[in-house]
């Protein structure tokens, strides 16, 4: 089967390769990158063919390069959308940009996050079109941050064949399980909310409740990562374990001042290492390229969301497979009909009637060969709820004011972001935004 990865020239495409080289199935036979900078996609190229050389009983998966969309897309079986509208750079604009105003300077939550949104949604709906008319039979998974909004904004022309992944809820629950020493396959996880908003409010496994268990135990809880975030009281008091990113709104005062006090944004430090990356491996030879990309991959994970933790505390090993292991079991499921429940970002349809039907909500989800599909779920807590249901508000206004290319109506959307508190600094937000913005192609 074919998969075709937008942003073939990304970081992080090397560790899609592998886990298709190490797939035991070898379920994927053809891999097409596409990026719209040939510089990158040669080193990824590099860096790919070094995984290749070293893969040992594995498949091979056979590795073509374009920047013709079209090419690129035409009679894929499966499409990944990790691309990146306006480079770091344009991250790095999006963190200042709020910071300088005194709201959350964060990719992918609060006004960082819509920045990203509107630069993106006008090049999601473009691809989306294309994938209808050359690859309609393809489904797309989509890890382009922030994955919600581009998820349903890429629903509106493709429908349910657009599926949200983010290995964030499945790592918790991978990391609670290993915390009792249970197997993650053993464990039934009970996970409710948005992207980088939600959840877990259980983990059965064996009649027991592993979320119960957890709250109730003091040293148990503080060898969790949420445990340390947000402390036991307010755990307790809560009832549920939250997604590492509720950190960014239950501690909103602390993650805005330690952004402001950094030396650099991530933004920032990702440009200089990744500059370094594709500088240092650029005519490299594949062993070499390989080399630097692992240095380089292992820096950038042990920094990941770094004002949340404390300076010598690295970023918790799910040994999950990541995002990649949770997409090639996607694409499993949907080309040979084999079943998975999974949590993802898919169309809410009617399992939570508070939301609109057309909203994309994280849950857990039944995948087989007739395509993915939300369980029927309970509602959360009145205050985990007006939360989720604020955010989708502002989200889905977000989308129709992109569409639209209206600042006014972009405006009030951030002005009802939470974590955005004031309609000046709102204002001058969807100035900026918009006038970075591609004008919408939908």
């Amino acid at each position: 089967m074919r998969l075709t990865i937008l942003g073939g020239g990304g970081f992080r495409v090397p560790q899609v390769h592998q886990a298709l080289l190490d797939d035991p199935e070898h379920l994927i036979d053809e891999l097409v990158l596409h990026d719209t900078d040939p510089a990158r996609l040669t080193v990824i190229e590099q860096v790919l063919a070094g995984q290749s050389a070293g893969a040992r009983g594995a498949g091979q998966v056979r590795v073509t390069a374009t920047s013709d969309l079209q090419s690129a897309l035409r009679a894929t079986d499966f499409v990944f959308s990790a691309i990146r509208v306006g480079g770091l750079e344009g991250r790095v604009t999006d963190e200042r940009s709020a910071l300088a105003l005194g709201v959350l300077g964060q990719e992918t939550t609060g006004p960082g996050g819509i920045g990203y949104a509107v630069r993106t949604l006008p090049v999601a709906w473009q691809i989306a079109k294309t994938v209808a008319a050359v690859a309609p039979s393809a489904y797309v998974i989509n890890f382009t941050n922030p994955a919600g909004i581009i998820t349903e904004g890429m629903q509106q022309v493709l429908g349910d064949r657009v599926v949200g992944i983010c290995d964030t809820p499945s790592g918790l629950g991978i990391r609670l399980a290993r915390l009792y020493d249970v197997s993650p396959d053993q464990v039934r996880l009970d996970y409710v909310g948005l992207n980088h908003l939600g959840w877990l409010r259980h983990a059965w496994t064996g009649g027991r409740d592993l979320v119960a268990q957890v709250l109730a135990d003091d040293d148990r809880l503080q060898e969790l990562e949420e445990g340390r975030l947000f402390g036991a009281d307010f755990l307790r008091g809560l009832g549920m374990l939250p997604n590492e990113y509720l950190y960014y709104y239950y501690r909103n005062l602390d993650a805005v001042a330690a952004l402001e006090s950094a030396e650099q944004t991530r933004g920032e430090y990702l440009v200089r290492q990744q500059t370094g990356f594709y500088r240092a491996a650029t005519g490299a030879d594949p062993a070499t390229a390989l080399d630097l990309w692992a240095a380089a991959r292992a820096d950038r994970e042990t920094t990941y969301m770094s004002e949340a933790r404390e300076a010598d505390e690295e970023r918790p090993d799910t040994g999950g497979g990541g995002y990649e292991g949770v997409a090639l079991d996607v694409m499993r499921c949907l080309a040979t009909g084999q079943s998975r429940t999974m949590i993802l970002n898919v169309r809410n349809g009617s399992t939570l009637p508070q939301l609109s039907p057309e909203a994309v909500i994280e849950v857990p989800s039944l995948v087989d060969g007739g395509g993915v599909r939300p369980f029927a779920t309970t509602a959360p807590p009145p205050a985990a709820l007006g939360l989720m249901t604020q955010l989708k508000g502002v989200e889905q206004q977000v989308i129709a004011a992109v569409a639209a290319a209206d600042e006014r109506l972009l405006a009030a959307a951030l002005g009802q972001h939470p974590l955005v508190r004031s309609l000046a600094a709102a204002e001058q937000l969807a100035s900026s935004y918009l006038a970075r913005s591609s004008p919408p192609r939908r």
